[in-house]
C-alpha cells in the first residue's frame, strides 16, 4: 500500500513540475475521518505522502507524522518543501491521518529506502514504539517532531523539535484564571493523542477551577464538534470556559456557546485564518502558538547537518518551538503570515 501511495504521489509532483516548474506548488493530500481499529486498511489509503525532489543531495530524508492535510499540518508541509529546497536534498513526507499502523508501515519503508535520517511525530508511542526503536536499530538518526517529547530519549532519538505541551497547558490554564472563569471544559479532537491529554493535564495543573476534559468529535466533524460542546454545555450551565486543543475547536466552541445561549472565554491552540480573525475581534481570549513552521523545516536541515557535517543539536534537550500565545494585542501582525501559509 505505502509503495502504491508513493507512486501515486510521485506521479502527481512530477506532474505539478512539468507544469510550472517550480518546487512551490501545492502537495495532493486527502482529507479523512480518524478510522476505527476495524477500518485501518481504509485509513492507510487515506494517509499524504508527498515526494519533495531536488536534484543537488544524495541522501534522502523523511518526516513521517500523524497529521492530515487540515490547518496545522499544511504548514508542516510547507516547511518541509522549503527545507527541501534549501537543502537541495530529496525529502519524502508522509502524513497518516491519525493512523499508527500507516505510520509504522511508511518507517519500515523508509528505513527499508536507506534513508539518511527520520523524522516522527509520536502521537501514539505504543503504536509506534517498535518502528521507532527499528530506526534507531538500522543507524538511521531518529528525530522526534510534535508529539514525542517525552519519549524521544529513551527511544534513542537525537532531539525532539516541538512544545513541551504539559507547560503549554500550564500557561493556558493562568491566563484562564486572570480572565475569570471558574470551570473550562477542555476539548480535544482526537482520542489518542497523548500531546493533546497532556495540554489538558497542563491546564488543571495551573487553573484555578475546575478542568473537564472531553473528547468531542474530530476536526473533519466540525457540525458533530459543534453539537457535542452545545451538549455539554447544556448538560452543566457551571461550565465558563473552553480550551480548544487545536485550531478548530474554539470556532466550534464558539457556535456552540450561541447555539447554547451562553456567554464563553474560549481559548485554543495553533492557528488559522478563522481563529485569529476571531481573535482580532475580541470573540476568543487567546490562542497558543507552537510555530509549527519550525516543526516541519528544522527536522530536515537537522539531519541534513549531521548526514553532512556530524553535527547535532539540542545537547539531548528538545529544540522548543513554543508556547507562545496569540491574543488581540499581536493578531494584527500574525494573520498576514497566517495568509501566507508560514504560521
Amino acid at each position: 500500500m505505502r509503495k502504491s501511495l508513493r507512486l501515486l504521489a510521485l506521479l502527481a509532483v512530477m506532474a505539478l513540475f512539468a507544469a510550472a516548474c517550480s518546487s512551490d506548488d501545492a502537495s495532493d493530500s486527502a482529507d479523512a475521518t480518524e478510522p476505527a481499529a476495524a477500518e485501518t486498511t481504509q485509513a492507510a489509503s487515506d494517509a499524504t505522502e508527498v515526494m519533495l525532489t531536488q536534484s543537488d543531495c544524495d541522501n534522502t530524508y523523511h518526516v513521517i507524522t500523524h497529521g492530515d492535510s487540515g490547518t496545522f499540518w499544511s504548514v508542516v508541509e510547507v516547511a518541509v518543501r522549503d527545507a527541501a529546497e534549501a537543502t537541495g536534498c530529496e525529502v519524502v513526507y508522509f502524513g497518516a491521518n491519525n493512523d499508527a499502523q500507516a505510520q509504522s508501515q511508511a518507517i519500515e519503508g523508509a528505513i527499508a529506502d536507506g534513508s539518511a535520517g527520520i523524522a516522527i511525530s509520536l502521537a501514539d508511542p505504543t503504536g509506534l514504539e517498535a518502528a521507532a526503536r527499528a530506526v534507531v536499530a538500522a543507524g538511521i538518526p531518529l528525530y522526534t517532531l510534535n508529539s514525542g517529547v517525552n519519549q524521544y530519549k529513551d527511544l534513542g532519538g537525537v532531539t525532539h523539535i516541538g512544545q513541551t505541551e504539559v507547560v503549554a497547558g500550564n500557561g493556558a490554564g493562568e491566563r484562564f484564571n486572570a480572565l475569570g472563569a471558574s470551570h473550562v471544559l477542555c476539548a480535544r479532537q482526537e482520542q489518542s493523542n497523548v500531546g493533546l491529554d497532556e495540554r489538558c493535564q497542563g491546564l488543571a495543573e495551573t487553573f484555578n477551577g475546575q478542568v473537564t476534559s472531553e473528547f468531542i468529535g474530530l476536526d473533519a466533524t466540525p457540525d458533530e464538534q459543534q453539537a457535542t460542546i452545545a451538549a455539554l454545555l447544556t448538560a452543566d450551565s457551571s461550565i465558563d470556559g473552553v480550551l480548544g486543543t487545536g485550531p478548530n475547536v474554539p470556532l466550534r466552541a464558539l457556535d456552540a456557546a450561541s447555539d447554547a445561549g451562553r456567554t464563553l472565554i474560549i481559548g485554543g491552540f495553533d492557528l488559522s485564518g478563522d481563529l485569529i480573525s476571531a481573535i482580532e475581534a475580541g470573540d476568543i481570549a487567546f490562542t497558543v502558538d507552537q510555530q509549527q513552521y519550525l516543526q516541519g523545516y528544522l527536522p530536515v536541515i537537522l539531519m541534513h547537518l549531521q548526514a553532512t557535517n556530524q553535527n547535532t543539536a539540542g545537547g539531548g534537550l528538545p529544540i522548543l518551538t513554543g508556547p507562545g500565545f496569540v491574543t488581540p494585542d499581536n493578531a494584527a501582525e500574525v494573520a498576514a503570515l497566517v495568509d501566507a501559509g508560514t504560521r
